[in-house]
């Protein structure tokens, strides 16, 4: 039998349609309830038109040093993800030496 996981997103925006609360939940997730977060960042591959979707949200109390710290885990998360799809260590790891070159550049890990 196929096993259907269902993740949900909720986000409440202001008055100009800017989010202000993301949520999200997900019925095989390990905890019960919702979850709150600052950003999201979700790429989907369309099949039909062979482009990929983006919906890229972040709350205002999201500060630049967590968006910075965010997209090197992203980086990094990506050069993994990479690898294990294509079997292509010589690609992730640029990828992986991009991250760090971002991560010096911010100053992330010297503070």
């Amino acid at each position: 039998m196929n096993k259907t996981s269902r993740i949900i997103f909720t986000v409440e925006l202001d008055e100009k349609n800017l989010p202000e609360k993301i949520q999200w939940e997900a019925n095989d997730s390990g905890f019960e309830g919702k979850r709150e977060a600052k950003t999201l960042f979700l790429s989907l591959w369309d099949k039909e038109d062979s482009v990929t979707m983006g919906l890229d949200l972040w709350t205002k109390e999201m500060l630049i040093e967590e968006m910075n710290i965010h997209f090197h885990q992203i980086f990094v998360k990506l050069a993994e993800s990479y690898q294990r799809a294509t079997q292509d260590a010589d690609t992730s790891l640029m990828i992986k030496k991009f991250a760090a070159d971002f991560a010096d550049k911010l100053n992330l890990f010297k503070k």
